[in-house]
């Protein structure tokens, strides 16, 4: 009797112990499935047929179907089948107000792209400070925050701490849904969202999986300057037919190029110039290492106003002092301004772009600068009348290339990136 009641004993323990097993792997199996998705970003614009009536939406909506077909060199059953689809999906939406009068049918009523329910969250992880935004369907920046980027103990506790702070951000806007998460950060990038940021000293950090864990949602990442260049792609998709430099320095300074409506990326990560030589300083560099980042990055340009005896903490003072009259501060401003020009001009010529854009507050926030930009890059380049701009997003550039991260998913395939999201 009692070896009997022992082994009914121990076949409902090892049954047990294997139904918990079993449990324990349906759960880790519906992990996978149910994990967020991270990856690298695209940053380019698709040719995707849902991609392009969406980007016809968003760029000249509200418009009928027939101008959308018009507008991508769809047929109009093509557009018809994917504004339906869209529309189902709640990407976009039609109005009905501004249908004509006396109209008969759908395909007299307008669509546009919808603004209203939807928000992404991008994040730009920098040297000193992580921007925090949200973003609608159109690009536009919704909200956003700044905060210290954390030092934590370890790269895996700073981005899970950067991601819960974006999700808390996030929340605020209740009733929204949240589709997607970007990020946009200095260094290499790797399909599957996995940093090398030497600046910060970081290797092979899962960033995309550790973002999309802490803020609940599939993530894109991108290297910030190409993420930089990307949102000047989204602002004005006409010009895809050209190609652009896009010259990025504040604390860091670096390069992306597009060609043909897309972002090149490459494998081996984004250009490195912070090393380049800068010439003849007289005053920045005071430690004359020679080197670009060193001399006109904010810290470079800090240490220079300190050796050179000026009591400013902050870029911002030093500002104020050049704009009060201080001529030590503003030499100090304005050499950065010839170095920048300087390089930008040699870049310009290896690359011989359409036109050059300016990003980053190394340009913006001393605009009394910038013809000195321009007199050192024409006395430098060997091309007489390169187009130089301004980068559009301007002291927003940051905000921007995260909204770009995370809406580069939807944007390049919104169909298929709605089946990632919860």
């Amino acid at each position: 009797m009692t070896s009997t009641l022992d082994r009914r004993v121990a076949t409902s323990i090892r049954s047990a112990q294997g139904s918990a097993y079993a449990q324990q792997a349906r759960r880790r199996r519906a992990a996978r499935v149910t994990a967020p998705y991270a990856g690298v970003a695209s940053l380019q614009l698709s040719t995707k047929a849902a991609a392009l009536v969406l980007r016809t939406a968003r760029v000249s909506g509200p418009v009928f179907r027939d101008d959308a077909a018009a507008a991508t060199g769809l047929s109009i059953s093509t557009v018809n089948r994917q504004v339906s689809a869209l529309l189902k999906a709640g990407l976009i939406r039609e109005r009905a107000d501004l249908t004509p009068p006396g109209a008969v049918g759908r395909p007299r009523v307008p669509f546009e792209i919808n603004t209203g329910d939807f928000l992404t969250v991008g994040i730009h992880i920098g040297y000193r400070t992580t921007a925090i935004t949200t973003h609608d369907l159109q690009h536009r920046v919704v909200g956003a925050v700044n905060i210290a980027t954390p030092q934590a103990a370890t790269p895996d506790e700073v981005v899970t701490a950067i991601g819960y702070s974006a999700r808390r951000f996030a929340d605020r806007w209740v009733g929204k849904r949240l589709l997607w998460g970007g990020v946009a950060i200095g260094g290499k990038v790797d399909e599957k969202g996995v940093v090398d940021h030497p600046r910060l000293g970081w290797s092979g950090v899962r960033v995309g999986e550790l973002v999309a864990e802490s803020l609940g949602l599939p993530v894109s990442v991108a290297s910030h300057v190409a993420a930089m260049a990307a949102a000047e792609l989204v602002v004005n998709p006409a010009e895809t037919s050209q190609n652009f430099l896009y010259f990025y320095a504040r604390e860091m300074a670096g390069i992306a190029f597009s060609v043909d409506g897309t972002v090149h990326t490459p494998a081996a990560g984004p250009p490195t110039i912070g090393h380049f030589p800068t010439g003849e300083t007289t005053l920045l560099d005071p430690d004359k290492t020679g080197q670009l980042e060193a001399a006109v990055s904010d810290s470079g340009v800090l240490r220079a106003a300190a050796a050179a005896g000026l009591n400013v903490e902050t870029l911002e003072d030093l500002r104020n002092a050049a704009r009060t009259g201080d001529d030590v501060a503003h030499g100090i401003l304005a050499e950065r301004a010839e170095v920048l020009g300087r390089t930008v001009a040699l870049m310009s010529d290896i690359f011989n772009p359409d036109h050059v854009i300016l990003g980053g507050q190394a340009f913006t926030d001393y605009p009394e600068a910038l013809p000195l930009v321009s007199k050192a890059l024409r006395a430098t380049s060997v091309v007489t009348n390169r187009d130089v701009r301004v980068a559009r997003s301007a002291i927003t550039v940051q905000q921007k290339a995260a909204g770009a991260a995370s809406l580069d998913a939807i944007y390049a395939d919104p169909l298929e990136a709605l089946t990632h999201t919860a």
